[in-house]
């Protein structure tokens, strides 16, 4: 099938809401939370859902869409297998950019930072607050390796399944757990009319945030 579309003619003109330096938090986990929350509350699709970007240890980078599961003064979390491709770009390279993008509100969040393991307690916490099938996947899921069909997969999640059938507490796999993005750079994105888009910037300063305009 012949691909009939032009793509340098699909734009839109985004007129939704403004955004000033006087309007924003001067805290930027702050913006964000109240960010987050008028997103969920206007039902944007996966309004939790950031592209997690990383860089290997030769400067290639990668990126994929993860889920945000917590957000604190600290930082933004997310968990995964550690020996996927993401968990072992940082460990050779502990800095990422996470990304979030909706649409509904002509809004975008770009932050950068630092990225840590959370504690072993919390990612306890939040595996065993997981369906019981997603905690059979991560035992069963070697998680970027090649794998010659799904039905090794799918083998390894049945036997899984029939192991912990009547256990009443399936243990964490070692190679599962959080990461903690602390963030020293966040830009707040919103969508304005004519290309002339909002771009406010908070840039960390040891224990202080400095906030500053972008050109679009």
């Amino acid at each position: 099938m012949a691909f009939t579309h032009n793509l340098a003619d699909i734009r839109n003109n985004y007129s939704r809401q403004a955004l000033s330096e006087e309007s924003v938090s001067t805290d930027p986990i702050k913006q964000f939370q109240a960010w987050l929350e008028e997103a969920i509350q206007a039902k944007a699709e996966e309004p939790t859902a950031m592209v997690l970007s990383t860089v290997d240890a030769s400067g290639k980078p990668s990126a994929r869409v993860v889920l945000l599961k917590d957000v604190s003064a600290q930082g933004l979390s997310f968990f995964t297998n550690y020996d996927s491709r993401k968990g072992l770009e940082l460990k050779e390279n502990p800095f990422a950019s996470i990304t979030f993008f909706w649409p509904a509100l002509e809004r975008q969040v770009r932050i950068e930072g630092k990225v840590v393991k959370v504690a072993p307690e919390v990612s306890d916490n939040y595996f065993h607050s997981r369906p019981k099938g997603s905690q059979i996947g991560a035992w069963a899921s070697p998680q970027s390796q090649e794998v010659k069909s799904r039905k090794i997969l799918e083998e390894a999640d049945k036997k899984l399944t029939e192991q912990y059938a009547t256990a009443d507490l399936i243990p964490r796999p070692p190679h599962w757990g959080g990461y903690q993005l602390q963030p020293e750079r966040m830009e707040f994105w919103q969508g304005r009319p004519n290309r002339l888009h909002d771009r406010i910037v908070y840039k960390q300063q040891e224990s202080n945030w400095n906030i500053k305009r972008l050109a679009p």
